[in-house]
Formats: C-alpha cells, structure tokens, sequence
C-alpha cells in the first residue's frame, strides 16, 4: 500500500484529491494538511511514500517545502499539484524531484494516470533485482506502450471535433485566445471546448496562462507552441 499525505491549503481542492485518491487501488490517505508545518509534522509521526503538494501556501509556499524536504533526504516521492504554471515554478519543481506536475484545473484521466505511473515505478524499484537497460528505458520513457496506442484520444473526445477545433485555433490570434472565443467559432458547449483544450494542453500543443484582472474570475489564456503541428498531427 502506498502512503500518501495531501498538502493543500485550499479545503475545496484538498476533498476534490481526497476523492480522487480514494478512487485508486493500492494508495492509502494518511492525512490532509493545509500548510507545510503542518505537513512536517505529519512526517515525523506518520510513514510516507507520496505527497500531493500544492505551490501556493501561506508562510511556506510548495517549493520551499520541497525544498527542507530534499535537503532532509527523505525517501519519499512528491507530485506537484498547482495553479503555477509558470515555466520557472515547473522548472524548479522537477530540478528538486517532483515525480510529476499537474496544472490545475486538471481531468481524473490525468490524476490517475499519474498516479498509476507512480505506483508501477514504485513497484519496480522495490523489486529486488537490479534492472536492465530496457526495462528502465521503458519504466522512464513509457516505450512499453506502442505508438498507436499512445495518440489515441481520450474517451469522451473525436477526431472530427478535434480537427474542427484545431482548424479555429490555427486561425485565431496566437497572442492569446480564451476558451469563450473558441466556444463561440466552433459551435460546440463550453465544456467540451475546455475537453478539448485540457487535452491539448497535456499533450504540450498549448501554454496556458492564468491572468488575474482585477475585477471577476481569473481567465485562462492559450497560446500555440512552435511545434504544435508536430505534436498534434499523430492525434488527426
């Protein structure tokens, strides 16, 4: 069973990790905490194999927190869950060993697999045996799946609205463009656009941006990365 402790500091993102973790096989919720003291605590009474770690968080913000982590050399792994999708914050985050780093907001598809991959490293290295080169070829690059395999669409998504998605963004401004605009060209509900856009963001076809105005709800803005037709073309 692997042990995992959630540090998050807000209470309605913390039960929506809760839930999703208690979705998964084989992983254990140990505890909840709202601050990196907290967390530490936790630490010192409790075994831990995992933590779900949020960035921003009062007084000890996420890094920092992994930081006195690594520095403690503690044999325990840690996937970043955050709003930071700043290529600095990412950056930093998996020079001190972050496992994985997932965007909020984010589908259960990509928790679980997340997830999942965790648990299949896990299992591997506590095999005792030393590995070959392939097998690490394959835990560290995911070549046990063929390539097919790997460009099929999530469930839920098509080919069709794909393309029709992607010919609208292709034609959009580039500087920037929200998930409203696209619902309005395209025609289709704002929830499947956000699907799709999700989608193309995990994939590394989009960059998403959070912009804070200062009146109403923080808006998210994509943009197209240079080699988005490359990346893409395998999905069409």
């Amino acid at each position: 069973m692997i042990n995992v402790l959630i540090v998050e500091d807000d209470p309605m993102v913390a039960e929506f990790n809760k839930r999703y973790l208690e979705q998964m096989e084989g992983f254990n919720l140990v505890s909840v905490s709202s601050d990196g003291a907290a967390a530490f605590k936790v630490l010192e009474q409790e075994k831990v194999n995992l933590i779900l770690l949020d960035i921003f968080m009062p007084e000890i913000n996420g890094l920092e927190f992994l930081s006195e982590v690594r520095a403690k050399d503690a044999a325990l792994d840690v996937i970043v869950i955050s709003a930071a999708n700043d290529k600095g914050s990412i950056n930093k985050a998996l020079r001190l060993g972050a496992v994985d780093y997932l965007i909020k907001p984010f589908e259960f598809d990509r928790f679980r697999s997340a997830l999942e991959r965790y648990k299949s490293k896990k299992a591997y290295f506590d095999l005792d045996r030393e590995p070959s080169q392939k097998e690490l070829d394959e835990l560290m690059f995911h070549n046990d799946q063929d390539e097919s395999a790997g460009n099929e669409l999530p469930k839920g998504l098509t080919k069709d609205t794909l393309n029709m998605v992607w010919n609208e963004i292709k034609g959009l401004d580039n500087n920037g463009f929200s998930t409203e605009d696209l619902t309005f060209n395209v025609g289709i509900s704002r929830v499947s656009t956000r699907k799709y856009l999700a989608f193309l963001s995990d994939i590394g076809v989009l960059e998403a941006q959070t912009i804070y105005g200062s009146v109403g709800r923080p808006q998210t803005r994509y943009q197209r990365v240079p080699q988005s037709e490359t990346l893409i073309k395998t999905y069409l």
